[in-house]
């Protein structure tokens, strides 16, 4: 799928540049052919997201109280994952917005993205809409509206309140939310097989209006995500010095085996051996502590995630030439943490439209430009597996500082 969708990407970048420069005055005729089929096939991937967001918070929420249950550790490793990801949001919030700034803007690219999305959907709340508009007065009015925020609020109250029911009558609920998901899920497939048609049309009425401009846009942002991904992963380094008091040279010693094994898998989960063995044999941490913590991480946490969201937002904001306040900033970065922790299972196609698109809407953006970045969002993976990886790792470093209290390795049976 990722090679059709690549392939389908530059053959609409030749056909949109050639249609432009040998037919100019067909080019118009051409993309108003191409634009209905880019949007019906975004209009398709669209209509799965609010139910789809509505399972994976609750589904979220159910997990994270299941793991918190287990045991001081486990809740210890939850709170870690919450602050890291909250921290590495508002990191992504505060340096995409001023790494786009160094980029030259186009109006033709901003124009042409925009494409037949009204003026009035872009509108960007004030601070007081933003907050006002939090808490829904009608959760299924907010749904039909597309409303992120308000449906994300009322997901989690909704998950919350059943982690406080009798358990005979949550599960059918769980159970419930866990088959909208997989088979909304599976309609997000069934769309992507569509995807090389749907990315080769949006392509090709971007590049017969914006010409270069849009190639350009989007090595920016690959350029943009592998910055923030590095920057992620380095900061995690002065960040275990900081607050588990574990020197960076050796937990980057400790850690490289790992790392090289993400990068070359692409995978966390396939990773997971790797990182038992550094956090385990290499670093010395407790086995107790490494068995608990590094599995949930896998299934709960990774720092590129809200990156890669509020990234790809902020991108469409500059690319479609809105001005983004520090309020809309924090609330994209808290909603960002909340589709993380239940979007980690997801396939990465499913999970970039599923996760970024909602993150997106609930800015007031176009989700026009989403196709373009669908088609790329791949390229930048390596340094999001090591980013995770580094991640995890980290988290599993600063839990086992904080359990102090817990028998030391070698008190404990192998």
């Amino acid at each position: 799928m990722t090679a059709r969708v690549l392939i389908a990407l530059v053959l609409g970048a030749l056909a949109g540049l050639w249609i432009a420069h040998q037919f100019p005055e067909q080019a118009p005729r051409v993309a108003a052919i191409a634009r209905p089929i880019g949007t019906l096939w975004l209009a398709g991937l669209q209509m799965t997201v609010v139910p789809l967001v509505f399972s994976l918070v609750v589904l979220g929420v159910a997990t994270a109280s299941d793991a918190a249950a287990s045991g001081r550790v486990a809740r210890r490793a939850l709170i870690t994952f919450v602050i890291l990801l909250a921290g590495f949001a508002l990191y992504a919030a505060a340096l995409a917005p001023a790494l786009l700034s160094f980029f030259p803007h186009s109006e033709s690219l901003a124009d042409t993205l925009r494409g037949a999305a009204p003026m009035a959907e872009m509108k960007i709340p004030s601070i007081g809409e933003w907050i006002t508009g939090a808490i829904p007065t009608n959760a299924i009015q907010s749904a039909a509206q597309n409303a992120m925020l308000p449906l994300v609020v009322f997901s989690l109250f909704f998950g919350f309140a059943l982690t406080r029911i009798a358990p005979e009558r949550r599960e059918p609920l769980i159970a419930l939310c866990r088959g909208l998901g997989d088979a909304m899920i599976v309609i997000v497939h069934w769309m992507l097989l569509a995807a090389p048609l749907g990315v080769f049309s949006l392509v090709l009425v971007v590049c017969t209006s914006a010409g270069l401009g849009v190639i350009g846009a989007l090595v920016g942002y690959i350029a943009l995500l592998i910055t923030l991904y590095l920057g992620a992963t380095a900061i995690c380094y002065p960040l275990v010095w900081l607050v588990a008091r574990e020197s960076p040279l050796r937990f980057a010693k400790g850690l490289l085996p790992a790392q090289i094994v993400a990068a070359s898998t692409q995978s966390s989960l396939a990773t997971l051996p790797a990182m038992l063995e550094s956090a385990g044999e290499r670093l010395g941490y407790r086995r107790n502590v490494v068995a608990l913590v590094l599995p949930m991480a896998v299934t709960l946490f990774r720092i590129t995630s809200p990156i890669q969201y509020i990234g790809a937002a902020c991108f469409i904001a500059w690319a479609t030439g809105v001005e983004l306040g520090a309020a809309q900033l924090l609330g994209a970065a808290a909603l960002s943490v909340v589709i993380s922790l239940g979007s980690v299972g997801l396939p990465g196609q499913v999970s970039f439209m599923a996760t970024v698109m909602p993150v997106s809407q609930s800015l007031g953006l176009p989700v026009e430009p989403l196709g373009l970045l669908l088609a790329v969002d791949t390229l930048p993976d390596v340094f999001a597996t090591t980013g995770n990886v580094t991640g995890d790792v980290t988290a599993t470093a600063i839990v086992n500082r904080r359990s102090d209290d817990l028998p030391a390795p070698e008190d404990l049976p192998a």
